[in-house]
């Protein structure tokens, strides 16, 4: 793994840019993707939660830039000015107007949004029947399906994300894993290989085994993120992807960039 394509700083709920850069270095990467999240949404639950969470990318993304671009003189990792957005259909005319103004060096896009909440929120899944969160889990895969086939982005960020949510956890099928790869497969769109929560309570390499195996007979090609928060997280969430890709004899690739 050379390259870490996924990162938060202060610019969203990560830490300090120098902080993580310099974990990257000690990690022994030779490029860092800083990918803050980003929410342009102008439906009213979006825009309370950017509030609330302080995600201001959209108009601190010049002043981040900056900061890249002086640290980039200080550093010989090479460090990518790059922008995890958050996707609905709803608001895909707004995502390509604004990521076509801004120019990042690359857009990951991710899922994060079901049912009106995070898809991390426990207790309202749980509360839920096991209709209703099959049927949900039904509607994350037609919207990461739709995300794939926009060609607004270049990486697909954890894409079986609801496997993080006990609530609905498992739920998943075959039927769309399968969707999502043929998707995929007809695609610039790479999906990632995220090792966001594989320290954690769930302890998984995103996607799971079950989801690689099906990409991968597809041909699918994966790019490599940590989704590190914290310096600290960026090497042993790396040593975990290295271990992945050789367990599953998984092909990274990287972005042309």
């Amino acid at each position: 793994m050379r390259c870490d394509y996924h990162t938060h700083t202060t610019y969203s709920d990560g830490s300090f840019l120098s902080w993580m850069v310099s974990a990257a270095e000690r990690a022994g990467l030779d490029a860092i993707g800083i990918t803050d999240h980003c929410t342009i949404s102008a439906r009213e639950g979006p825009r309370r939660q950017r509030a609330n969470m302080g995600f201001n990318l959209d108009v601190t993304y010049e002043r981040r830039r900056s900061a890249i671009e002086a640290m980039r003189k200080r550093r010989d990792i090479e460090i990518h000015d790059g922008v995890e957005m958050d996707f609905h259909p709803d608001d895909s005319g707004e995502i390509a107007a604004f990521l076509d103004e801004v120019g990042f060096d690359y857009a990951i896009g991710s899922v994060h949004e079901l049912d009106g909440t995070n898809v991390h929120s426990e207790d309202h899944f749980a509360e839920q029947s096991a209709a209703a969160r099959r049927s949900h889990v039904a509607t994350y895969f037609d919207r990461l399906v739709t995300l794939v086939e926009s060609e607004l982005f270049d990486v697909a960020a954890h894409i079986d994300l609801v496997e993080r949510n006990s609530a609905l956890r498992g739920l998943a099928t075959d039927e769309q894993y399968r969707r999502v790869a043929e998707a995929f497969a007809d695609s610039r769109t790479v999906p990632e290989l995220n090792a966001g929560r594989v320290r954690s309570e769930y302890g998984e390499v995103h996607p799971t085994p079950q989801f690689t195996e099906i990409l991968l007979e597809e041909g699918i090609e994966f790019v490599c993120g940590t989704d590190s928060h914290e310096p600290k997280e960026i090497e042993p969430r790396k040593a975990e992807l290295e271990t992945f890709t050789a367990t599953h004899d998984v092909e990274t690739t990287t972005l042309s960039l």
